[in-house]
């Protein structure tokens, strides 16, 4: 019997869920659905009544908020992009740097959220691309579940494929929850990571200058 005098009512519904899962049935549902039920078997199983007043629309609000932070798995680079590339006059050898672009991501080890910046910079070629395309990169990168090591080459290699750049380099500050709340349990740490392309893993000035013009030396 559990603890909150619903026992038979929350054995049944388990079962139910149990061999609808068995069955793939599960493959038919609403997306939406499948994360409420599933959330009331968390509910269920760390001892709490999914049915009290508190929690009836628990499931619910759950489900809706991992429909929005993992919006980015409904989401593709060239759709975002959209032809927004253009011919523009710009120095040689030039760069152009996207800084402090907030984002927030969920770690795929234990669903927690990381929050932070990324700072982007490219070395056009022959083309320029809009500047709202590119902290919609990040967006759609992080709102995937992620690692942050991967998340920066994700960017990285993005747009060095749809902008042909010279050079692309992407720095990516986080801070973690997961770190925070559990485990080693210390709040303030600041994880960054780095990716280069082209020109920026054989010119350590353009890097140093890019820190510099990022503001994040």
């Amino acid at each position: 019997m559990s603890k909150n005098g619903n026992g038979h009512k929350n054995n049944g519904h388990i079962v139910e869920m149990a061999e609808r899962i068995a069955t793939a049935e599960f493959e038919a549902y609403n997306p939406k659905a499948v994360i409420e039920d599933a959330v009331r078997l968390i509910l269920l199983n760390v001892g709490e009544d999914p049915d009290r007043d508190g929690l009836l629309r628990t499931p619910h609000r759950v489900a809706k908020m991992y429909d929005e932070l993992l919006e980015g798995y409904r989401q593709d680079a060239e759709t975002i992009i959209n032809g927004a590339m253009f011919d523009v006059e710009y120095g040689e050898g030039e760069m152009i740097v996207v800084a402090n672009i907030e984002y927030v991501s969920m770690c795929e080890h234990h669903m927690l959220p990381f929050t932070g910046k990324a700072h982007v910079a490219y070395i056009p070629r022959d083309k320029v691309v809009g500047l709202s395309k590119i902290p919609r990169i990040v967006d759609m990168f992080a709102r995937r579940l992620q690692v942050q090591e991967r998340l920066t080459n994700e960017i990285a290699d993005t747009l060095e494929t749809y902008l042909d750049p010279l050079g692309v380099m992407v720095v990516v500050e986080g801070q973690h929850s997961c770190a925070a709340l559990r485990g080693v349990k210390k709040h303030g740490i600041n994880m960054v990571t780095t990716a280069k392309r082209g020109e920026f893993r054989t010119n350590p000035a353009l890097v140093d200058e890019f820190y510099r013009l990022a503001g994040i030396r």
